[in-house]
């Protein structure tokens, strides 16, 4: 077969966000458009020539054409191997998973995560570096600044490749092996978990549990694992087809998207533990019976008892890490157990260094997404099989287990406003108003609250001592509440900004309010602080978490 050289020319803003380049699809079906990323990607990662690509998604609208134009493009530029999901299907762990399994250069998730999907939504690719993780800033900025001068890009003249069918295939000199995507997942969790163990939580007459897979890509995961390798019945797994438009969805797994398994663990005849992932299957949402568990509590509970889990028995937990508008509650956790905590930028990149160098075990943000060092990626069936394992363990419910952590550790009061599809000027401008005056807040009363500090939070990374800058506003209180105000880098229309909110009780008799009376004044305090009706014209969040 014939490389061809295709003549091109630069598209704006081609750069890539925390979790790599979101656009609408129309946008990445323009001619040339995913080919110049791709070809950037080719171009700036020169291990890829003479070695081994993973290659998978999420199976959202564009996905297989997607994935055809990146094997053309590989056997063109060198690449010896090309390992794909059964149907171009990866979740994204699953991919970083393979990716250090069979010592791959790289990886090419195609998936814009939470995001909508269908022709007139939400389409994304990422690079994934040789750990298996979120390329760093450095690859991400050269891949960005190749995009602005490229000028042509090289592909093949070929059939369609088959990719339904699993067994091995050559394109020119290329190898494609087309994989199960749940395999090799699947036999790592079963070095992780005590599948005995929740096999018999799963297939007693007392418990009964319901995971959504939101029509995303975990529905192929969690009905081999949980309903096939568990004996969960079938139906545990709602909505378990993965679809190009996640079923008309919004495949975010919260309580407002995720509305219906909410309503499944409600009143006295509710389940007594419920899960949801999202469209790439890196996310989750952990119920229990009348019971939401916010992700940093999660992350914090998993921190607390990884000595109940096979896989972390026999190992030292090296430390945790969290981003920084993440609760402080594993903050508490590792204080009190004498290990390491790092507060990081949001974006998951910024846990690989920790993770390669082994300094953390165990790291999550609080958009739903934990994970350890068992990939480079946060994990949502992972977090589910946790949470499953722990269950069958202490033989209590999701709410007994949270508040007897609570009654040990204290409470971390949290809750996130994000208003999206704000104007972007309208938002920045709220931003950068807000950061010239952060200087003059330390010391003013408000409502009650007195501001401790105020900064615009910078992280410098402990083992390559690479800088971050302007990751977010943080404005602390002297009885340890803290309101934070970001930009997410997530979204494809306008700008989404995210209010994080949150405050400590120690008192047990106190730690049963409900969290929206208990947030109400911090709440006030964010909305007059950043002025955020006038600047925005909005007066409530399109979602509360």
């Amino acid at each position: 077969m014939q490389i061809v050289k295709i003549d091109t020319a630069p598209f704006s803003e081609q750069r890539p966000g925390t979790s790599g380049l979101r656009k609408k699809v129309r946008i990445f079906q323009q001619p040339h458009y995913l080919e110049n990323f791709v070809q950037s990607i080719f171009d700036t990662q020169q291990a890829l020539v003479g070695g081994t690509l993973v290659v998978g998604g999420d199976g959202r609208y564009y996905n297989r054409e997607a994935t055809q134009i990146i094997l053309r493009m590989a056997a063109a530029n060198g690449v010896a191997c090309v390992i794909v999901g059964q149907g171009g299907l990866l979740s994204t762990p699953a991919l970083s998973c393979l990716v250090r399994k069979y010592n791959a250069q790289g990886g090419i998730v195609l998936s814009a995560s939470h995001n909508p999907g269908g022709p007139d939504e939400d389409f994304g690719i990422k690079f994934n570096a040789a750990n298996g993780g979120p390329a760093a800033e450095a690859v991400t900025e050269a891949i960005y600044q190749r995009t602005t001068e490229i000028n042509g890009y090289q592909t093949l003249e070929s059939a369609e490749i088959d990719l339904d069918h699993i067994g091995a295939s050559r394109l020119d000199g290329m190898q494609i092996q087309i994989i199960d995507p749940v395999t090799d997942y699947a036999a790592l969790m079963q070095t992780l978990f005590d599948f005995d163990c929740i096999r018999r939580l799963l297939t007693s007459s007392h418990f009964r549990m319901r995971f959504d897979a939101m029509h995303a890509i975990t529905g192929v995961y969690a009905t081999r694992i949980l309903e096939e390798m568990l004996g969960a019945p079938a139906g545990t797994v709602i909505n378990s087809r993965p679809l190009p438009d996640f079923g008309g969805g919004h495949p975010d797994p919260n309580l407002v998207h995720a509305h219906e398994l909410v309503h499944m663990t409600q009143g006295h005849n509710g389940v007594d533990f419920a899960a949801a992932s999202d469209g790439d299957g890196d996310r989750n949402m952990i119920l229990g019976q009348n019971f939401f568990v916010t992700p940093s509590d999660s992350l914090a509970i998993i921190a607390a008892n990884a000595h109940l889990i096979p896989g972390y028995q026999q190992q030292k937990i090296d430390g945790v890490a969290r981003s920084m508008p993440t609760s402080q509650a594993v903050d508490r956790v590792a204080d009190k157990l004498g290990m390491d905590c790092f507060e990081t930028p949001t974006g998951w990149k910024f846990f690989g260094n920790l993770l390669d160098a082994g300094r953390i075990t165990f790291c999550g943000e609080e958009s739903f997404g934990t994970g350890s060092s068992h990939v480079r990626e946060k994990d949502g069936l992972w977090a589910v099989l946790f949470w499953l394992n722990l269950l069958a363990v202490k033989q209590q419910s999701v709410a007994t287990i949270v508040q007897d952590h609570w009654r040990e550790f204290g409470r971390n009061y949290y809750t996130r406003h994000d208003y999206e599809g704000v104007d972007k000027a309208a938002a920045t401008h709220l931003m950068q108003d807000l950061r010239n005056r952060l200087g003059s807040l330390p010391g003013r009363q408000m409502q009650g609250h007195t501001v401790e500090y105020a900064d615009d939070f910078a992280y410098t990374d402990p083992i390559d001592n690479s800088r971050s800058e302007h990751q977010g506003l943080r404005v602390g209180f002297t009885d340890g509440s803290r309101i934070i105000y970001r930009l997410s880098g997530t979204g494809t229309q306008g700008a989404t900004l995210r209010v994080y909110l949150e405050t400590y009780e120690a008192t047990p008799e106190k730690q049963q309010q409900a969290t929206a009376s208990v947030m109400a004044p911090l709440v006030s305090i964010a909305q007059e602080l950043a002025q955020i009706v006038q600047k925005t014209g909005r007066d409530n969040p399109t979602v509360i978490t």
